[in-house]
């Protein structure tokens, strides 16, 4: 086996064969519990462009309700 040049460590290309074996939707779970990301619908997004005009918005409603 050819040692490998520190600063050349990736390959051009890769042998699928070397890879492994794929799981499909291995860490599902731990993403979703991990994570909060929401998606918003396109004219939410377009009325609400930062993560700062949304995080208000949502926190004068928190005051209202």
């Amino acid at each position: 086996m050819k040692k490998v040049k520190k600063e050349d460590e990736m390959r051009s290309e890769y042998n699928r064969e070397y890879l492994g074996v794929g799981v499909r939707g291995k860490y599902y779970e731990a993403y979703r519990e991990s994570s909060n990301a929401v998606l918003l619908k396109p004219e939410v997004a377009k009325a609400f462009p930062t993560e700062e005009v949304v995080n208000e918005a949502l926190i004068s409603l928190i005051k209202v309700a």
